[in-house]
């Protein structure tokens, strides 16, 4: 038996979709995710949410000015403050791949600060943290940021920082479960 509560809202039969949804459905899936899964799959309920956050989603993961494993890193400190598991489980590997140490990714998932040799990973992480937790930063954390990622990137932290945090929601509130039998340990216990 699962130790995780039944999924609220699965995402909706693909025999019943009407034309919208198997549009929406398949431009996801032919997409650089390949496939629709998780929250995507929940937003077909809804298929003009599940395009317009389809599109954002494609340019927060792929075509922000942040080099990937700085979009790894605010992806996985966001999965972990919100406690999505399904989210971990999807950014872990991708974290790795994009060079983020294995040391950092354990850190953030037993939910403390890393010690960073890299100044851009260290303000990603203490943006990132302080945009969840005070639902702003402060003007030395705004300076440090403008000063080491430049205004671009900053603005696409924050975008990015807010499309996962709607990933979380839907993962969270509809119970998308993890996938598979093995669970990060202690990410949905805190």
């Amino acid at each position: 038996m699962s130790r995780w509560p039944e999924q609220r809202l699965p995402a909706p039969d693909p025999s019943t979709y009407n034309e919208r949804q198997r549009e929406i459905h398949d431009a996801i899936a032919s997409g650089p995710r390949g496939g629709v899964r998780g929250p995507l799959a929940v937003w077909l309920h809804r298929p003009e949410l599940a395009a317009k956050a389809q599109d954002l989603g494609r340019y927060c993961r792929y075509d922000t000015v942040l080099d990937p494993k700085l979009s790894e890193l605010a992806i996985l400190v966001t999965g972990r403050v919100f406690g999505s598991e399904y989210e971990w489980q999807i950014h872990k590997g991708h974290a790795l791949k994009a060079g983020l140490s294995a040391e950092i990714i354990e850190e953030i998932r037993l939910n403390r600060r890393p010690d960073f040799n890299d100044a851009m990973e260290a303000v990603v992480y203490d943006v990132s943290r302080a945009a969840h937790e005070t639902r702003n930063i402060d003007d030395a954390l705004y300076a440090r940021a403008i000063d080491i990622l430049g205004e671009q990137a900053l603005v696409d932290l924050v975008g990015m920082l807010g499309y996962y945090t709607l990933i979380s929601l839907t993962i969270n509130i509809f119970r998308v479960p993890p996938m598979g039998d093995n669970p990060t340990p202690e990410l949905s216990d805190e």
